[in-house]
């Protein structure tokens, strides 16, 4: 009796494993699938691009075909599709929001939700932060505000396209000889609100050693290998955020 009841049991954990390995496989589906439509509905934006600005329309018709050239010549970009045309990026949001819980056991979120309090009642608005990346050198990051989530998340993604900016990459730790432009060239120090974030050139193999949201900014980055020192009040996400950006700007003074 004792075998056949852990036989039951073996071939119920069994079962629960395939369940769950055959969710995950639809979850990535899902995944794959919202991403090819997302590509679709860009390529469909940037075919029925109309430009209103001098830049846009040498960018539609071919006279500019990298995007180094406007961030070195110093010309502000003011339509986002330009930045789709000319480079394949990546998009994710930073978990800034806290969804409710117990105690404040709220789990981190991608929505921040404020409310203002009127006669009629509470009015609830959502901010959300997006970054933008080709991980070749190029990052961008914005921020959206609006009564509902996903007009939040499109202002944020067309800010962050607009603030596009150009990071310097190379190998400059000491026990690190090779040439490739895994890490940063040289030690940097970001500053927003009350954070304070100093960057360090890291060997190959190192990883990235920084927050978890961070971590989101140096992969679309293109940063492989990096070593960090945070100061002051960490957990502002935001400040954080914006701090990182801050230091990979200075990758570009010398």
């Amino acid at each position: 009796m004792a075998e056949e009841k852990k036989e039951r049991e073996r071939i119920k954990e069994e079962e629960s494993q395939e369940e769950v390995s055959e969710e995950m496989l639809e979850e990535e589906r899902e995944k794959q699938i919202e991403k090819k439509e997302e590509k679709e509905e860009e390529k469909e934006v940037v075919a029925a691009w109309d430009p209103k600005t001098e830049l846009g329309r040498q960018v539609k018709f071919g006279k500019i075909k990298k995007i180094d050239e406007i961030l070195d010549s110093g010309k502000k970009i003011l339509e986002a599709e330009i930045v789709d045309s000319l480079l394949n990026i990546k998009t994710d949001l930073i978990s800034m929001g806290q969804s409710k819980g117990k105690f404040g056991g709220g789990k981190r979120r991608a929505w921040r939700q404020t409310q203002r309090k009127t006669k009629e009642g509470n009015i609830p608005t959502f901010s959300a932060m997006a970054i933008i990346g080709d991980e070749n050198g190029h990052i961008g990051i914005g921020t959206g505000k609006a009564k509902e989530t996903l007009p939040a998340r499109d202002k944020a993604l067309r800010k962050a396209k607009l603030n596009i900016i150009k990071i310097k990459r190379g190998c400059a730790s000491f026990d690190c000889a090779c040439s490739e432009p895994h890490s940063i060239p040289f030690k940097v120090t970001g500053k927003s609100g009350g954070v304070r974030i100093t960057l360090i050139p890291a060997p190959q193999g190192t990883g990235l050693v920084v927050a978890n949201e961070l971590k989101k900014i140096f992969t679309l980055v293109g940063i492989k290998d990096v070593y960090s020192k945070t100061f002051g009040k960490k957990r502002t996400t935001f400040n954080l955020v914006k701090a990182c950006v801050d230091a990979l700007k200075k990758t570009n003074t010398t």
